[in-house]
């Protein structure tokens, strides 16, 4: 195992992941992006005001919560949640939006565009657009919308506008391809509220940064309760946002940490979404990282029954702790996700994003080996937006 990679270099790649491979008209966005937000990153007075919204209008911090049942937690070995899914809006997003649209303001952007999938990151853009009184569109393929009905009115709601994307598989990946669209089209004034830890510079390392809250949360509070650091970090990984906002405060640690990427219903192309377990390195929306792709370079349709794992690719921060051997990762299929998510709920009284199941799903699988160990699990969002999937039992 070689070391991780904390930082990006001035390219934006982190070891040989990374990049900024984007069309000429958005270079000289993404070079003010990135000048403000290394301002922002170490301004006391942006970052107290980030806190301050944060603690009182998201909730933060959220908290660890035991579990005691679910896969003999809480007699055979320590289960800790991250209840991300307390957080205003039900999940991790929030933690990104704010911070983002945060920034948008500061460098006088006057219009929102974000894309989304489970439509958690689409409603947390809204949420934080309006906090702010920006105008925000929202770009959703014609799949997640149909799947995702409550997350698109809930947008509507905030005032944002919903576009649908038909093109492709319509999910989340050709959501991303219309919304870097409309930025071309309207760069000067717009601001592109990414949603995951993918992408062109700065945009991986900026998520990380804003979701490392998780993970500073997290260490101080299981130290607190326990008296030490957890053995075993456990994150769902789609882009990856939530999983490197946990992981990334641990680096400097001897804590194993473990990525839960989504197995679908096989191994064959177009019936997953494990970019890390089975895919291999292209470049993909902006940057070298591993992705879903063909023999001739062609980027192929994934497939989870959670939406935000529906990603044919993954944050090159990711590929880089998948090189360096700073992180392992595995793949959960479907049916294992839908089957720890009626488990859990059932033992703990907690409904899980169907994301965060399939963590829970590689626990359960692998909970003879975890006897005697500390496991801390981000439950990165709640399982309302679901509940169309889990009724109609669909894998």
């Amino acid at each position: 195992m070689t070391s991780p990679v904390r930082e990006p270099d001035a390219r934006g790649f982190f070891g040989t992941f990374g990049g900024r491979y984007m069309p000429e008209v958005l270079m000289p966005a993404l070079e003010e992006l990135g000048k403000a937000f290394e301002e922002v990153r170490g301004n006391a007075a942006f970052q107290g005001e980030l806190r301050t919204v944060m603690e009182e209008y998201s909730g933060r911090p959220t908290p660890l919560t035991a579990c005691r049942r679910y896969a003999g937690a809480g007699e055979d070995f320590v289960l800790e949640l991250k209840r991300e899914d307390l957080n205003h809006t039900g999940a991790h997003k929030i933690n990104n939006t704010l911070g983002q649209v945060m920034l948008a303001v500061r460098m006088g952007k006057t219009r929102i565009i974000a894309e989304t999938g489970a439509g958690q990151h689409g409603v947390a853009t809204a949420t934080a657009a309006a906090l702010f009184g920006l105008p925000c569109v929202v770009y959703m393929g014609v799949e997640d919308i149909r799947r995702q009905a409550l997350n698109v009115e809930r947008m509507k709601l905030l005032g944002a506008e919903v576009f649908p994307v038909d093109q492709g598989a319509g999910t989340l990946k050709d959501a991303v391809n219309e919304a870097m669209r409309d930025w071309v089209r309207n760069v000067g004034g717009t601001f592109y509220v990414l949603g995951s830890a993918v992408g062109p510079h700065p945009y991986p390392v900026m998520v990380r940064t804003f979701q490392s809250v998780i993970g500073i949360e997290a260490r101080e509070q299981f130290t607190q309760r326990h008296g030490t650091l957890p053995d075993l970090l456990v994150a769902c990984v789609g882009g990856g946002s939530n999983a490197a906002g946990l992981f990334h405060p641990f680096l400097d640690t001897s804590v194993q940490m473990v990525g839960i990427e989504a197995g679908g219903t096989g191994d064959d192309p177009g019936r997953h979404g494990s970019s890390l377990g089975l895919g291999s390195p292209g470049i993909f929306h902006g940057s070298l990282s591993y992705v879903l792709q063909n023999d001739d370079g062609q980027i192929v349709t994934a497939h989870s029954v959670s939406a935000g794992l529906d990603y044919p690719g993954v944050g090159p921060e990711h590929s880089q702790w998948k090189e360096s051997g700073s992180v392992a990762y595995y793949r959960v299929s479907d049916g294992e996700a839908l089957e720890a998510t009626r488990g859990f709920t059932r033992d703990e009284g907690i409904l899980p994003a169907l994301e965060a199941a399939h963590a829970l799903a590689w626990i359960f699988r692998e909970r003879e080996g975890l006897a005697g160990k500390k496991v801390l699990m981000c439950l990165s969002g709640r399982g309302d937006k679901d509940m169309e999937t889990l009724l109609e039992g669909r894998v």
